[in-house]
């Protein structure tokens, strides 16, 4: 949270203090994942692999929408005790994920300008889509670089100091 908003916040960000903290805590990642299945889709070959993608991105967009929609009913409420309404955290958010994914936009907040939101002339944001209404997808160093907090798929940190497990994230990490 601290890197959202370019300070740390006072005092500490507790993910469980109450409800709306522990719902913006788990708004952080979960839509990272849901762009990394969209983006990786299309270089899958094998028809088993899709399939398994896109039964993972189901499931992940279907937790997406709950968690902003819970969100979306407190957008305008302010968190306590920062005086920063929880649409605000959800801007900072997703403008750091945009920020460290290093590829332009492809991450929104609950509120935006209506020409930003769904097909331009939408503010409420409670399923984030392109201006044809798709998904964002996001390719593998840009995932790498949002979870490790760095800006850079070669750079560990945030979510895995140690850098992530999988073979793609390795590789980078070689480097």
């Amino acid at each position: 949270m601290n890197n959202a908003f370019g300070q740390p916040l006072r005092p500490p960000f507790d993910p469980y203090a109450n409800d709306i903290n522990y719902l913006l805590a788990s708004y952080v990642i979960p839509y990272v994942g849901l762009t990394g299945y969209v983006g990786i889709i299309p270089n899958l070959q094998s028809s088993a692999l899709r399939s398994l993608v896109a039964g993972l991105l189901g499931v992940e967009a279907g937790q997406d929408a709950v968690l902003r929609t819970l969100l979306y009913e407190h957008a305008l409420e302010i968190v306590v005790p920062y005086g920063i309404t929880v649409a605000e955290f959800t801007n900072r958010i997703s403008n750091l994920r945009n920020k460290l994914g290093n590829a332009g936009l492809k991450d929104e907040g609950l509120i935006v300008n209506p020409l930003q939101g769904a097909e331009g002339r939408i503010k409420g944001n409670v399923l984030v889509g392109n201006e044809f209404s798709l998904s964002y997808g996001r390719t593998p160093e840009e995932i790498l670089r949002i979870v490790y907090g760095t800006g850079n798929e070669t750079k560990s940190g945030g979510f895995y100091p140690n850098g992530a497990d999988g073979v793609i994230a390795k590789s980078y990490l070689a480097v």
